[in-house]
């Protein structure tokens, strides 16, 4: 099997006329940045390649001007040249005429890691939010890392608990950029131990599915369905819809029942159905080993700059 997805119905219409598939990467942080960069690879690939047109987005990062040194570089080398910076510091700015343009004529869009909770506060729901939405849907394709990848759904974790062990209201969601409904998104899975967030909030809201991502792995998402994943790692998927829970009744910080929901763990090569909620193709890609990551993502931004600059 191809890891490239093969289109799928109910695409988007571009003002032209011409149908277009909707792309989304969703990349689990930390991702390979100068040895394979199979990642970071792809999106350049789905953006046009050489001839891509990508606005990168740090909005999120504590060193936003840092991350976005690090994207330029690492795309510069895949011999990307139109690469821009769009960088709202208040819910007015995003509002500014030039940032529009910028992701109004993009091939591809990628917003970096850091903290959820900046792009909630400034961007979702804002001009910029909207000129996204319409790069999305006249088919340029939208990536984000980390807190980057959490936004691009309808609902994101915005805080919560580490561990193994659901527990009730220790997690909370925030409203993101919309543009994977069904479906909660958590980054730095299995190497932050975010089981249990992830399990407890998809016990309180079952019609959701859950994906957590792995670091240095991407969900490649086009029309909101089809799922191949690409990386050295793994997506997994929480299916609850004929789960049982005492969420609705568990007192505060006590630990959740849930029994009966369904768990997919899928490495590079896994085609997914994320309507049916099923696998519908496997490819064995014998990744590499994974590449060693920073524990926080402002030292994963501050170290690829030190290493990029050497």
């Amino acid at each position: 099997m191809s890891t490239h997805m093969t289109p799928v119905s109910d695409p988007s219409e571009s003002p032209s006329g011409d149908q277009v598939n909707r792309t989304l990467l969703v990349i689990g942080g930390a991702e390979d940045k100068r040895r394979r960069v199979v990642v970071l690879k792809r999106f350049v690939r789905l953006a046009g390649a050489r001839d891509a047109k990508i606005v990168v987005i740090p909005t999120a990062s504590s060193l936003a001007e840092e991350a976005f040194e690090v994207y330029q570089s690492v795309f510069g080398r895949q011999h990307v040249s139109d690469i821009s910076l769009v960088n709202p510091q208040t819910r007015l700015a995003a509002a500014e005429p030039d940032l529009i343009e910028a992701i109004d004529n993009a091939t591809g869009i990628f917003l970096t890691g850091g903290n959820q909770l900046k792009l909630g506060q400034l961007i979702v729901g804002t001009p910029v939010h909207e000129a996204i939405t319409r790069a999305y849907h006249r088919g340029a394709v939208v990536a984000g890392t980390s807190a980057g990848a959490s936004v691009l759904s309808q609902f994101m974790i915005s805080m919560g608990e580490e561990g193994v062990a659901p527990r009730q209201r220790v997690s909370q969601l925030s409203a993101g950029l919309g543009l994977l409904p069904g479906v909660i998104l958590d980054q730095h899975f299995g190497q932050r131990t975010r089981y249990a967030r992830l399990l407890s909030l998809i016990a309180a809201s079952p019609s959701l599915l859950g994906v957590g991502i792995d670091e240095d792995t991407a969900a490649e998402v086009v029309n909101e369905r089809t799922m191949t994943v690409v990386g050295s790692g793994a997506v997994y998927v929480v299916d609850a819809r004929a789960a049982v829970s005492d969420a609705h009744e568990a007192r505060r910080d006590a630990p959740l029942m849930v029994s009966g929901a369904v768990v997919h763990s899928l490495p590079y090569g896994s085609c997914f159905n994320l309507e049916a909620a099923q696998l519908t193709d496997f490819t064995e890609m014998h990744p590499e080993v994974a590449v060693v990551t920073s524990p926080t993502d402002v030292h994963d931004t501050a170290n690829a700059a030190a290493a990029l600059r050497r």
